[in-house]
C-alpha cells in the first residue's frame, strides 16, 4: 500500500464561476484519489482534482483495495478537513466501500459542516440545495 499524504497547506481560493451558486467566500478544497492495486495509476484521478482547483498538496491518495477499512490517506483526508472545507472525489466508487458505506461517510462529513463534490457525478454537491436534494434521495434508495 502506497500512502501519500500532503503537506499541511491551508491554501484557500476564491470560489470559481461553476460553484458560485452553491458557496459563498473562501473555501478550502480537498481531494481524494484511490485505486485498487499498485498495478494502477492514479494519475487520471489527480489531473481532474487538480484541474478542479485542488492544489497536489492538498490530494491525499490511497492504493489499496476498497474492501480494505484501513486507508490510511482517507483516514488522514477525513481527520484534516474543517468546518467549511469541502471534500471532492473523482468519482464516487473512489470513496466508498459501498453504498451504505458511503452515505455514512457523507453524512458525517455534513454533520461537520463540509461539503462534498463528485467530479464525474455532477448532480452530487452537497454544498448546493440542488446537490444536497439529489444526494437525499440516492441516500433512501440506498437504505430501501
Amino acid at each position: 500500500m502506497i500512502d501519500t499524504s500532503p503537506t499541511t497547506d491551508s491554501s484557500t481560493k476564491n470560489v470559481n464561476s461553476q460553484t458560485a451558486e452553491c458557496l459563498a467566500g473562501e473555501v478550502r478544497f480537498v481531494g481524494y484519489a484511490r485505486v485498487s492495486t499498485d498495478d494502477q495509476n492514479l494519475s487520471l484521478q489527480i489531473d481532474a482534482l487538480t484541474k478542479h482547483g485542488i492544489p497536489k498538496s492538498n490530494i491525499f491518495m490511497d492504493k489499496i483495495s476498497d474492501a480494505k477499512s484501513d486507508r490510511l490517506g482517507l483516514a488522514k483526508c477525513l481527520d484534516t478537513l474543517q468546518r467549511g472545507d469541502v471534500l471532492v472525489v473523482w468519482r464516487l466508487d473512489r470513496l466508498g466501500r459501498s453504498m451504505r458505506h458511503l452515505i455514512n461517510l457523507v453524512e458525517d462529513l455534513r454533520s461537520r459542516g463540509v461539503g462534498f463534490r463528485s467530479l464525474n457525478e455532477g448532480a452530487i454537491d452537497t454544498t448546493c440545495a440542488s446537490g444536497e436534494l439529489i444526494f437525499t434521495d440516492i441516500s433512501h434508495l440506498g437504505f430501501a
